[in-house]
């Protein structure tokens, strides 16, 4: 259960000429999040925390120690102000309500965009990067839903379904949690929309200015994306993904999860499907989630719409002669999936349709950066 914010410990601003010590304690070599938050209970102080580090190191057989040396730490501080970010503290009042009572919540946060959007409620979703069309038109669905429910929709900025679930909720709120710095834009195809959250939604980063994100960060921005979440919604997903590692931190948050079923044979679908037996709620459409968190603006309606039906499959002599085309055009060398559909003079969803048939039969694959080509 959430704290009230008079009876969180330390919770108050963080004087100005303290701020400096938050940031060289959390950036101190062997102080994560957790072991930061103890020293601040022992202590009393980051700045008393950090008169401790090196007799605690020494205690521990680590002979030496230095804490993070304060002309790193300001230019840290000098590199956000530069970029237009703000510190944000775990005692701030601004701090994202929801996240501060995670046991590891992020002792900092830089912050490009409209702070405010943190203290509203929110919903995550997340997905496959390499989602299908009908994952991509269920998270859009989804993002402006909820967004009409009052909530803002938080992701992690990658390609795929994150991508879509930013880009339906621009206009009503977003939050983007970024693996490396938050300046440093991954992936790089995304840095128009990044542009555009920093404008009218929220980026956060709890890692220092200027770091590029490396695989072990990702995970520790997923535990971030659930944190600030009351419910995760995973749209799509393979059986190993860091959907499912977001997901999981949100059962151990006492967060609430929810996941969009798929067809057996779609391995994109594999990690819902094994979700849903484990227990997370079934997702048909956005009603299911308001159904099971409410919704934020009092009166406010989601439609009970069924998914839209697919369209009457055309003969197969026609798919056939589809999948010829497509065939003879492709081979070992990746080519622009945008490219293949203009060579083709078909109907872009006829292409994107038959694209989705052929590699879950294995005769296509689809490469990073919307490439496609054949096996070898």
């Amino acid at each position: 259960m959430q704290q009230a914010a008079s009876e969180i410990p330390f919770l108050a601003p963080v004087p100005e000429r303290e701020r400096l010590d938050w940031l060289r304690l959390i950036r101190s070599r062997r102080v994560g999040p957790a072991t930061f938050h103890r020293l601040l209970a022992e202590h009393g102080t980051a700045t008393a925390a950090l008169e401790a580090l090196p007799a605690i190191a020494g205690a521990a057989g680590i002979d030496g120690y230095e804490a993070c040396p304060i002309p790193v730490a300001l230019k840290e501080l000098a590199a956000g102000r530069a970029r237009g970010a703000s510190l944000l503290c775990w005692s701030d009042p601004a701090y994202p309500p929801a996240l501060r009572e995670i046991p590891d919540a992020p002792p900092v946060l830089w912050v490009q965009g409209d702070a405010a959007l943190l203290a509203r409620p929110m919903v995550a979703l997340v997905g496959a990067r390499n989602a299908s069309s009908l994952g991509l038109r269920m998270a859009r669905k989804l993002a402006t839903a909820m967004g009409e429910a009052g909530y803002v929709v938080v992701s992690g900025l990658a390609r795929g379904i994150d991508t879509e679930a930013h880009l339906a909720a621009l206009d009503r709120g977003t939050v983007a949690v970024q693996a490396g710095g938050v300046e440093v834009i991954y992936p790089s195809e995304n840095a128009t929309l990044a542009g555009q959250i920093a404008a009218v939604g929220c980026r956060i980063s709890e890692q220092p200015m200027g770091l590029v994100p490396q695989a072990r960060h990702f995970p520790l921005r997923n535990r971030i994306v659930s944190g600030l979440a009351k419910a995760v919604v995973v749209v799509e997903a393979a059986a190993r993904s860091g959907s499912l590692i977001t997901a999981r931190e949100a059962l151990d948050q006492g967060r609430e999860v929810f996941a969009v079923p798929g067809h057996p044979f779609d391995p994109r679908a594999a990690g819902c499907n094994q979700l849903i037996r484990d227990g997370a709620m079934l997702v048909r459409h956005a009603a299911d989630i308001i159904d099971a968190i409410g919704s934020v603006r009092p009166g406010a309606s989601v439609p009970r719409t069924d998914p839209v039906p697919d369209p009457p499959r055309r003969p197969l002599y026609e798919i056939a002669a589809v999948h010829n085309l497509i065939l003879e055009r492709l081979g070992p060398v990746p080519v622009p999936e945008d490219q293949l559909i203009r060579d083709l003079s078909l109907p872009a969803g006829r292409v994107a349709q038959e694209l989705v048939t052929l590699e879950l039969d294995g005769r296509i694959q689809r490469d990073p950066g919307g490439l496609v080509s054949r096996p070898v």
